[in-house]
């Protein structure tokens, strides 16, 4: 079946109507008292980086809120916490600095948009103020911002993702160890097995 494709921005146009004077306003160069609370208030967030082979990649990152440290009306500083160590993110980055994050509140229906450029740092002095249970992160990011703005509601009112009735049911979807079994196999080792290993990773290495 052939898909009718829409290939130019003329085309995409035709089917929706132009943004608002507002909606094109509320892009800021630089981080605002309202962003800033905002973004002190948050626990989560997602970083976008893109790929040599052209293709993005997205990662979550969530701490206490405040995580993300705020240097100046531009500057960010967000640290690198324990994960599976592919460093996906971090070599992206290396090669293409540019970046987009998006951050959310639970119980809050607006998210905040951020795009800029980031680079890896190892700086003591950046690295120790997020100190967690006497560990320091092994590096972070130091981003600089040149645009910013909050995103409306709907798609949170749409998904109703802060609801407890969109909780889902314990057992509805398998654990990481049934997961792992099913796409990796490895040898010797039980779902069980791999529910506790991934658990203890939990509890060992978060920070």
């Amino acid at each position: 079946m052939s898909l009718k494709s829409i290939k130019s921005k003329t085309q995409l146009r035709t089917l929706y109507k132009n943004p608002d004077e507002m909606s094109v306003k509320k892009s800021l160069p630089k981080l605002d008292k309202h962003l800033k609370h905002f973004i002190n208030l948050s626990p989560f967030l997602v970083l976008s980086t893109f790929r040599d082979d052209g293709f993005c990649d997205a990662s979550p990152r969530g701490d206490a809120p405040g995580f993300v440290r705020i240097l100046d009306d531009n500057n960010l500083f967000l640290p690198d916490r324990p994960g599976n160590n592919r460093l996906d993110s971090l070599t992206n980055i290396i090669k293409n600095p540019g970046i987009g994050l998006l951050f959310m509140i639970p119980g809050l229906d607006m998210t905040l948009r951020a795009n800029g450029k980031a680079h890896i740092v190892s700086d003591i002095t950046l690295l120790e103020p997020s100190m967690v249970n006497k560990r320091i992160p092994k590096s972070g990011l130091k981003i600089k911002i040149n645009e910013c703005y909050i995103h409306c509601g709907k798609a949170i009112r749409r998904s109703k993702i802060w609801s407890n009735e969109m909780h889902i049911k314990k057992g509805t979807f398998p654990s990481i160890g049934k997961i792992i079994k099913d796409q990796l196999a490895p040898p010797g080792m039980t779902v069980e097995d791999l529910d506790n290993f991934a658990e203890e990773a939990y509890k060992n290495t978060l920070y």
